[in-house]
C-alpha cells in the first residue's frame, strides 16, 4: 500500500523514520506529536460513525485501532521497515521486524505529515489509512442493560440490581428515577431517569457501565 501523502519537505519523513538506535536526532519527539494527532483523528471518526456507542464503547474501540500491534499492521501495508533507519545492533537483531519500532516509526510518520502539510492534510491522510478498518468494527447495537450484563459476567461479577426509588409527575408525563447497583468487587450505585421504568433502568445501566469501565481503563 502506497502512503496517501507526498511530502514537500522529504527530510521530514526521513526523520520520522529514524530510531534512536540511529543517534541524535531521531524520530522520538515526533512520535509523542502524532501519537496525540492520531489519537485525536481516530476518536473524531468513532464519534461519527458510532452515533450510539458509549464513551467506554468508543475508547475500547479506538484501543484496538492504535495499540502497538494495530499499528505495526499499518507500518507493514506502508513498508516502512524496509525505509527505516536503525542503529547496527538493532539492524542485526530484526528491528526492522518488531512492532513496537514500526508502530513508533507510523506515529512519527503522522507528526511528519502534519509538520509537512498541516492538520487538514494529516487528518486526510489518517481517515484514508483507517477508513476500511473502521467500517469493519462492530457497532453498538445492544442497548445498555445488555451491555452492562456481558460486561460484569465477562469479568465474573454479579448481575446488577435495579431499584426504583422515585416517580414524579402527572400520570401522562411521569419521570421515573431508578438506581442500577452492583455489588461486587465494590458497591456502585448510579442513578438514571426516564419517561418509563424501562428507560430509567437503561440510563442508569449506561451510567454504572461508563463508571465501571473508566475505572478499569484507568488501572
Amino acid at each position: 500500500m502506497e502512503l496517501p501523502y507526498h511530502f514537500r519537505d522529504p527530510s521530514l519523513a526521513a526523520l520520522a523514520l529514524t530510531h534512536r538506535s540511529a543517534g541524535k536526532p531521531n524520530n522520538e519527539r515526533m512520535e509523542f506529536l502524532g501519537d496525540a494527532l492520531l489519537g485525536a483523528i481516530i476518536a473524531e471518526m468513532l464519534y461519527e460513525t458510532h452515533p450510539k456507542a458509549a464513551e467506554g464503547d468508543m475508547s475500547r474501540l479506538r484501543a484496538q485501532l492504535v495499540n502497538g500491534q494495530a499499528l505495526a499492521v499499518v507500518a507493514r501495508e506502508l513498508e516502512l521497515g524496509d525505509q527505516l533507519k536503525l542503529g547496527s545492533g538493532e539492524l542485526k537483531s530484526g528491528g526492522y521486524r518488531r512492532d513496537s519500532i514500526l508502530a513508533d516509526a507510523f506515529e512519527a510518520l503522522v507528526a511528519a505529515i502534519y509538520l509537512d502539510g498541516g492538520f487538514d492534510a494529516c487528518r486526510s491522510t489518517v481517515r484514508t489509512l483507517f477508513a476500511d478498518r473502521i467500517a469493519a468494527l462492530p457497532h453498538a447495537s445492544k442497548d445498555a442493560k445488555t451491555r452492562l450484563q456481558e460486561w460484569l459476567q465477562a469479568q465474573g461479577w454479579p448481575l446488577p440490581q435495579y431499584e426504583l426509588v422515585a416517580t414524579e409527575g402527572e400520570e401522562h408525563a411521569r419521570t421515573f428515577e431508578v438506581h442500577c447497583i452492583v455489588s461486587q468487587p465494590m458497591t456502585v450505585k448510579e442513578a438514571g431517569r426516564g419517561s418509563s421504568r424501562r428507560l430509567a433502568e437503561q440510563d442508569a445501566a449506561e451510567v454504572v457501565l461508563n463508571r465501571l469501565a473508566g475505572e478499569q481503563e484507568s488501572q
